[in-house]
């Protein structure tokens, strides 16, 4: 049965939260992530009482295209990761999604927010073994032949432009490793030997997400880059707009090849 709240993210929020403190049932809601603002204390609320709400946030970048700037969210996943005991996830495929979904009904100690996209995004070829190291929330999705010289990390729709900017620079010889994270929380939580496996350490690295810079330095360090956002978006096709933002295979491949 659903609920169909109109344009009251906050009161939907706030139900699921009473539905939770209930029993009874996992409560979820969907809404665009842009208006997460909307939503913000009830989903705080969520998160300081350790409740089992499943938040699922879609149109989650400039993709969303033509609605401009007001419906194009910027700074939310950096700010839902941002609060405590809050697990987010923005998966890159059909795959990851399901990873995601399964550990939202597995997470009895908090909250979980789920930002999808709008727009079709590649199915990604994997391993059983890639498919089983989804749930650690970071994992090798591409790797070189041999040590790799550059990291590519990527969320959700930027991880197939990853894979794109790869193909580009292991055509100029370079040795580069894809890893999608759709989980930063959950990543963090693997052991040290996990994470190092993963992001080598001395290696360069490259952060690609359609949203805040901000939360990624940690992962590239001080030598590294991020290709995100600074700025507001704009109104334009989602095409025009990765592009304009440069959120392009090229792009991606030169400021990684810029490092080397």
């Amino acid at each position: 049965n659903y609920i169909h709240y109109g344009v009251r993210e906050f009161g939907m929020c706030a139900v699921m939260n009473g539905v939770a403190l209930h029993g009874g049932f996992v409560p979820y809601g969907g809404t665009f992530l842009v208006f997460s603002d909307y939503a913000r204390n009830a989903v705080r609320m969520a998160a300081l009482m350790k409740q089992r709400v499943v938040l699922v946030f879609t149109h989650d970048s400039i993709g969303l295209g033509e609605d401009g700037p007001t419906h194009q969210p910027v700074e939310h996943v950096a700010s839902l990761r941002l609060i405590p005991n809050m697990r987010v996830w923005r998966p890159c495929d059909t795959v990851e999604t399901a990873v995601a979904w399964g550990d939202s009904i597995d997470n009895a100690t908090g909250p979980t927010s789920l930002i999808l996209s709008r727009q079709a995004l590649p199915p990604m070829p994997r391993t059983p073994a890639q498919v089983a190291a989804i749930a650690r929330g970071g994992y090798v999705l591409s790797d070189s032949e041999g040590a790799p010289e550059i990291v590519l990390i990527a969320t959700g729709s930027e991880v197939g432009l990853a894979v794109e900017a790869a193909q580009l620079l292991t055509a100029q010889g370079r040795r580069v490793r894809v890893v999608s994270m759709p989980s930063t929380s959950v990543f963090d939580a693997q052991d040290a030997a996990y994470r190092a496996s993963v992001l080598p350490a001395g290696t360069k690295r490259v952060a690609i997400e359609a949203g805040s810079r901000e939360s990624w330095w940690r992962y590239v360090g001080l030598d590294g880059a991020v290709i995100g956002m600074d700025t507001f978006g704009a109104s334009a096709p989602a095409k025009k707009l990765f592009e304009h933002f440069g959120f392009t295979a090229a792009n991606v491949a030169r400021v990684g090849a810029g490092l080397l």
